[in-house]
């Protein structure tokens, strides 16, 4: 039913959804003229059938289209008047991200909508933070930072109080059955007198992010964190504190 040769207009820019909220993908015939009886066509190439809405001669058919779709799309008899066939997507899922197109046959036009990023907003992608200390070199500690419910996958990175990036280990990725990103990294920081640390989870491409502060305490406080210690870890580390020492005496001798 789609006319390759047609004339294309667009594309435009992308939309940015929530996973489980509604949006409309914008569609605007020009010039404006009553699109009730006409035949509508809204398609995503990367599906099979790749049909998402059809409408023609008055009449929703859903012969070719998509059961992921079924119950999820509609378009607005008062704003077809209009020429606006815009189509209203609802309950949007992260599988729903992707490029759509908007086809008229009798204007020979297939309006191109350039694409739609779906991404999960919730509780599941704030940012768990840990810090450790190394009994044996408490001027250093390692940072970790951990997120979950992402989509498209997210880049993490660090910054000092300065807002200086950090180097930091490579970013372990896992994507889950819901085809969602956790991600975590790690990095160790040297304690300086300002020991103010901030780990951002970020998306350049939905120009979304979150991030957290992690304040390190200093060493006074590192010092009373590791006599909570247990006595039989503390005379281990004990132990390898003196064979480090030692080792160092023979490398230097």
């Amino acid at each position: 039913m789609l006319n390759w040769n047609s004339q294309k207009i667009g594309p435009s820019p992308p939309l940015i959804a929530v996973a489980g909220d509604d949006i409309v993908l914008p569609c605007q015939l020009e010039p404006p003229v009553d699109a009730v009886q006409m035949t509508i066509e809204w398609g995503k190439p990367d599906l099979n059938p790749r049909f998402v809405f059809v409408r023609h001669n008055g009449q929703e058919l859903q012969t070719d289209q998509n059961t992921a779709y079924k119950g999820r799309v509609s378009l607005s008899i008062d704003k077809l008047k209009h020429g606006d066939v815009s189509l209203k997507l609802s309950k949007v899922k992260v599988s729903d991200s992707g490029r759509y197109r908007c086809y008229i046959p009798q204007q020979s036009k297939e309006y191109f909508f350039k694409e739609i990023f779906i991404k999960k907003i919730s509780k599941l992608n704030k940012i768990n933070q840990i810090f450790r200390v190394n009994p044996l070199d408490i001027s250093r500690v390692m940072l970790d930072c951990k997120s979950a419910g992402w989509y498209p996958k997210p880049e993490v990175i660090w910054m000092d109080s300065e807002g200086n990036l950090l180097s930091a280990g490579p970013t372990e990725t896992l994507r889950g059955p819901d085809d969602l990103y956790t991600v975590s990294s790690r990095v160790t920081v040297e304690k300086r007198h300002n020991n103010n640390f901030t780990c951002r989870v970020q998306q350049r491409n939905t120009n979304q992010s979150r991030e957290t502060h992690i304040y390190v305490p200093g060493r006074r406080k590192t010092f009373n964190l590791i006599n909570k210690i247990p006595l039989r870890q503390m005379k281990v580390l004990y132990w390898l504190r003196r064979m480090r020492r030692r080792l160092n005496q023979d490398t230097s001798n």
